[in-house]
């Protein structure tokens, strides 16, 4: 290893970085043989810039970046990371940087590298190297057709959908778990199709390989199946001098399998992430990756914290330590900063979601009032339904929004069915709401919708034509709910806001038909209830919803343009690696962080810990944690009261409240003083001894 003094080392380029960055930056560079290195890179410590930066040493002093092989999770990081190597690169080396024009070559995604390899090895595995590669809707199609071949669409009982089947599928390759283990832990509905679904992907192989196409998990499974002959093992890791993998918390089995086949020794390989972020086990990343990657060498690979945040005030990360070192296992280290202490992050309690999402609209304002941009701004949520009753209230008051992580609330497709329908009883002649409505029934396509909804148009009763509609003749029994419910709504019957019950009920059967997660959907459903009964009429309901700013009610096509000002909502999943100014963390209560759903093993519910602490990380300067005493629930009877009363969040026992200050909204307003007694006006005692005598 290179001395301390080293004129490579005193390069200006390495001038920035802190003591913790520069080790990592520097290790083994000079050395043949440079030992395996796991750096630790906690949040806001500046992860991807000492990262290039230890790319770019390597390059500065000798490497060859196209024996370079970093692997990323997307290529847009591949890209980011490319182009901050080459800029230090050429500020560094001037004319000689002509090295650079064809640099990381091998700069990509686990998948797209991947790729690359089994073109080039195709002979040698028996692989056409014409192959064609599905995504994930392909491979849902073709599954989907082997199924129909296999006659698991016709059962007695449902069969698992093919989106399903091809997660179950997916799950299996990436955890390198058996098919019976994967359904007990993750689809425990599913487990009595194990034989049939083992059938099922033995088909899905074979006609894979009869049109010669590999899925995305093919491309890990083969390139992992390719590694196991040690002579291909070899030649491909001989490829390469210097192996890097961003974010290695978030791999899964068959990625760390594939990396230690190509770097046994560990010899070149260096790989970052922090053990406190691993939150993807749903989609089979695992955290032993990580906290078992030094022991998997000898001698053990050297390990580098980065605790230096960069991002927050230490208020904020003392709150954070605070929660995360709770874990029951994880690499030590405390992220501090040099930024002023701050205010303490708060603990909000609010009587329910209603008065959360007034909460939280009326600080973005005040936020905004005080110089900080709706895009500085974020709120969190553990699942994207949490925030169906602030997107109503940000729609309300106008205030722009993009959501990411999960569709709105109200552009899934099940909150559109039944506002279809309500649309369709305020106005027949609706042929959108009406098109839509009549294709949720069994035997009804878009040829017998339109036929009807002439009918309608052309009739001056809409309704009367409705009625005597020709019924199509494989609806059956459908058609004549349909008109029943129709009926009854136009009726108004029912009256304001019972009338969004009756709709539901009426859609419900249709739901459980169309959607595996149909229970989720239910509940969403019985929340719009909560929502609407907010609003006079159906009228008023329905025209608020649909007349307010439009980019308040629709995805990614409608994001306002760059220069306009928006509020983020996000998913904690979607939000890691973010920032902004200030975060708002809704739900922070048992039940949701931890999620009721994520509480079944002591991993699960260290998994939901490393959530709050994501979401409680992403804060710069000034960070609310919501802790609503009624929240609405997704685990109870559509029959029952969805709200239930909740307790804050596990995660903050009593022993961490000192790093937070607490307070509660609305402030209730001071009693009036009452006036001077002037004696009793009656005398209710005695009044009450005068009943018996």
């Amino acid at each position: 290893m290179l001395a301390i003094d080293s004129p490579v080392l005193a390069t200006p380029y390495l001038d920035a970085l802190n003591p913790a960055q520069r080790r990592a930056v520097t290790h083994g560079v000079g050395c043949d043989l440079a030992s395996p290195l796991l750096v630790i890179a906690g949040a806001g410590s500046g992860k991807t810039n000492t990262l290039a930066h230890r790319v770019a040493h390597l390059i500065v002093t000798g490497a060859d970046p196209r024996r370079i092989l970093l692997m990323t999770f997307s290529r847009r990081a591949a890209a980011e990371m490319t182009r901050r190597v080459e800029r230090i690169a050429r500020k560094v080396m001037g004319e000689g940087a002509s090295v650079m024009n064809d640099a990381l070559s091998w700069a990509g995604t686990f998948h797209g590298l991947g790729a690359r390899l089994l073109r080039d090895h195709a002979d040698q595995i028996g692989l056409d190297p014409a192959f064609t590669i599905h995504d994930r809707e392909d491979a849902a199609d073709l599954m989907n057709l082997v199924r129909h071949e296999l006659g698991f669409s016709k059962t007695e009982t449902r069969f698992p959908a093919k989106g399903t089947c091809l997660a179950i599928y997916s799950r299996c390759v990436n955890a390198e778990t058996p098919i019976e283990t994967v359904l007990t832990r993750s689809y425990p509905w599913c487990v009595a199709w194990a034989a049939e679904l083992r059938e099922l992907f033995a088909g899905y192989v074979e006609a894979k390989q009869r049109q010669n196409v590999l899925d995305y998990d093919d491309l890990l499974l083969y390139w992992a199946q390719t590694m196991c002959d040690p002579d291909l093992a070899a030649d491909i890791g001989a490829r390469f001098d210097h192996v890097m993998v961003d974010e290695y918390q978030d791999t899964n089995r068959l990625q760390s399998s594939i990396l230690l086949a190509l770097k046994p020794d560990g010899r070149g390989l260096t790989v970052v992430g922090d053990d406190a972020q691993s939150i993807y086990a749903f989609r089979a990343a695992t955290i032993r990756n990580i906290l078992d990657f030094p022991a998997a060498f000898s001698p053990p690979a050297e390990i580098i914290t980065l605790d230096q945040n960069y991002r927050s005030t230490q208020a904020i990360l003392g709150a954070a330590n605070g929660v995360i070192d709770l874990a029951s296992e994880r690499f030590t280290k405390n992220l501090w900063t040099d930024r002023a202490t701050g205010a303490l992050p708060q603990l909000v309690n609010v009587r329910d979601e209603a008065d959360q999402a007034r909460f939280i609209a009326g600080r973005v304002l005040e936020n905004r009032e005080a110089g900080s941009s709706l895009k500085q701004q974020a709120v969190l949520f553990r699942a994207s339904h949490h925030s169906g009753p602030l997107e109503v209230e940000l729609t309300r008051r106008n205030i722009p929004f993009v959501k990411f992580g999960g569709l709105k609330f109200l552009d899934a497709a099940h909150i559109k069915d039944v506002l279809a329908l309500l649309r369709f009883v305020e106005n027949p002649r609706d042929k959108v709401a009406g098109f839509r409505l009549m294709q949720l029934l069994p035997g009804v396509g878009p040829t017998t919708a339109q036929r009807v909804l002439e009918h309608i148009a052309a009739a001056a009763d809409s309704m009367e034509a409705l009625a005597t509609a020709p019924a199509p003749p494989r609806a059956g029994d459908d058609w004549v709910a349909f008109l029943g419910a129709v009926e009854e709504l136009r009726s108004g019957r029912s009256g304001w806001p019972a009338e969004i019950e009756r709709a539901r009920l009426w859609y419900e059967p249709h739901l459980e038909r169309i959607h595996e997660d149909a229970a989720t959907r239910q509940a969403d459903l019985v929340q719009l209830e909560q929502i609407a009964g907010g609003y006079p009429s159906r009228e008023r309901f329905l025209t608020e919803l649909t007349l307010d700013p439009p980019d308040a009610t629709s995805d990614q096509a409608g994001v306002p343009l760059l220069d306009e000002d928006y509020l983020i909502l996000s998913t904690i999943h979607s939000a890691k690696g973010q920032e902004w100014k200030s975060v708002f963390v809704m739900n922070v209560v048992d039940g949701c962080i931890p999620s009721d759903l994520g509480v079944g093993s002591s991993d699960e519910i260290e998994e939901e810990r490393r959530l709050l602490y994501v979401a409680m990380t992403r804060a710069k300067d000034d960070l609310h944690l919501m802790v609503p005493q009624r929240f609405f629930t997704h685990g109870q009877s559509a029959t029952g009261d969805r709200h239930v009363y909740a307790a804050r969040t596990r995660f903050i026992p009593n022993t961490l409240l000192g790093l937070f200050e607490r307070t509660a909204w609305p402030i209730a307003a001071p009693e009036p003083a009452r006036a001077a007694s002037q004696g009793p006006r009656i005398d209710i005692r005695a009044q009450m001894r005068g009943m018996w005598r």
